[in-house]
């Protein structure tokens, strides 16, 4: 699903714009390749709720063209899974208290937070380092605008997340 992809990749930037590595979720031996803490991001769980009727927001105009066009929205409460490893049981808490500032404030508009919860620290005997596990409850906005008057649609897009 296009939707999640958009979640995990927004988390992503988002950690990564503090300097705070982050990868996609991956096989626990590669957490042995980085000397930093490391944040494995990954949509857990998502839920889709029905936006308007049928999704359909209403419409909007350009205020450049003045042309109107359909809006549509969806909306998925979901569960962002974040793991943190590093090396020192330090590195990862330091780490955690990264993530979570970023997890409760720094998300696109488009992510609501809702509930943040980290597991004990504890030590991962495969990857010889230092564990911390975070779910953040939140819900996602998505909408997409009809391209013209032949109702092509665009894709939905997370709500306030910059897309290139």
């Amino acid at each position: 699903m296009r939707e999640l992809n958009q979640i995990r990749d927004a988390v992503l930037s988002a950690l990564r714009a503090e300097a705070l590595t982050a990868l996609e979720a991956y096989p626990d031996q590669w957490a042995k390749r980085y000397d930093c803490p490391v944040a494995a991001v990954a949509v857990e769980t998502a839920e889709s709720r029905t936006v308007g009727f049928c999704n359909y927001l209403g419409e909007v105009s350009d205020p450049e063209t003045g042309q109107v066009r359909e809006l549509y929205g969806k909306q998925l409460d979901a569960v962002i899974a974040v793991d943190i490893r590093g090396l020192r049981a330090a590195d990862c808490e330091r780490g955690c208290e990264t993530a979570a500032e970023i997890l409760l404030g720094g998300l696109p508009a488009g992510i609501h937070p809702g509930e943040l919860t980290w597991e004990a620290l504890a030590w991962e005997r495969e990857t010889e380092q230092f564990l911390r596990r975070g779910r953040l409850q939140c819900r996602a906005y998505f909408l997409a605008q009809t391209e013209d008057e032949e109702t092509m649609f665009l894709d939905f897009r997370l709500k306030g997340a910059v897309t290139t």
